[in-house]
């Protein structure tokens, strides 16, 4: 179960990312999860949100760099160890994690990590038999 993400590439300049969540906003798109990773000269803006192929055009049309990409969400008993569990399985899978960013915490009591992995089919399964409860694209953006 894999959840589609789409990322932004920005200069590296006041205003960009106030701009980018104007456009959103101003065509009913809401930003369920995010990460930015910047440099001296750009930056990269990860964003789940609640309507992929909208975002993607809309950001486009905007003059943004935009593409789609599958990432893991993977609800994290939120306990002490908890993401060194995960972690943990991961790592025994032989599996590297290009990058990984926090989702809001949620009621049943975990919390949701998402991850982007070297091998993202394989790794899915590994977590799954591992008893990770992996969360949908329908879950995260549920209001």
């Amino acid at each position: 179960m894999q959840v589609e993400q789409i990322a932004v590439f920005l200069e590296n300049k006041s205003g960009r990312l106030a701009e980018i969540t104007s456009i959103l906003a101003e065509n009913d798109i809401n930003i369920r999860a995010l990460s930015v990773a910047d440099t001296a000269d750009f930056g990269i803006l990860r964003l789940i949100v609640n309507d992929v192929t909208k975002a993607q055009a809309v950001l486009k049309k905007g003059g943004f760099t935009v593409s789609k990409t599958d990432v893991i969400a993977v609800a994290v008993p939120d306990r002490v160890g908890g993401l060194a569990e995960v972690l943990r399985a991961v790592t025994e899978g032989g599996y590297n994690v290009e990058y990984m960013y926090a989702y809001a915490h949620r009621a049943d009591g975990s919390a949701v990590m998402i991850f982007r992995f070297d091998a993202m089919a394989d790794a899915v399964a590994m977590l799954k038999d591992k008893g990770f409860a992996l969360v949908s694209s329908r879950e995260i953006c549920a209001t």
